[in-house]
């Protein structure tokens, strides 16, 4: 590790030190570090109190307009019970979307039926759904992908409540 590096990384820790000693000194600190859901909140919090302990090791710390803009984790929750869709990327036959549920399931007796085909990856919670030719059900979680081929029917049993279930779904033709 170069000095440089060296330093930024006892400094960081220095700042963690000093804002985990300001939570015994000042307790509703805690409960507000407590409601953070992601490593973004907890940054952006420590920033307002005036700890720079950067995002990642190696990044430089201070403030970025583009910290919060482009991570696929930072989408607000909808509502329980539903799901919304972000789409991240398009081309002329594909597009690529976030979908982010909570505690979503598809309405009695639907089944999606879709022209399109569909490669879809848990990134955040789990998913039951529910497939039809053939028949089953599938129990995804983190990092479990899918293949749905076009028309295959298809349903969602359950999605995980806050923080939610987070989905990264690509649809072609």
């Amino acid at each position: 590790m170069a000095e440089q590096d060296l330093q930024a990384f006892l400094e960081k820790v220095s700042q963690l030190q000093q804002m985990v000693d300001s939570l015994d000194e000042t307790p509703f600190r805690r409960k507000l570090l407590a409601a953070c859901t992601n490593h973004n909140e907890v940054v952006q919090l420590a920033s307002s109190w005036g700890f720079e302990i950067g995002r990642r090791w190696g990044e430089p710390s201070g403030k970025s307009d583009l910290v919060s803009k482009d991570n696929l984790f930072n989408r607000p929750l909808p509502q329980e019970g539903f799901e919304q869709k972000f789409q991240i990327q398009e081309g002329d036959n594909w597009r690529l979307e976030l979908i982010v549920s909570n505690a979503a399931m598809s309405q009695k007796g639907f089944w999606y039926d879709q022209e399109e085909n569909e490669w879809i990856l848990i990134l955040q919670g789990s998913a039951l759904l529910r497939l039809r030719d053939p028949d089953g059900t599938l129990d995804m979680s983190v990092g479990d992908h899918l293949l749905l081929p076009s028309r295959r029917l298809h349903r969602i049993e359950r999605t995980n409540s806050a923080p939610g279930t987070i989905w990264l779904s690509l649809l072609w033709k």
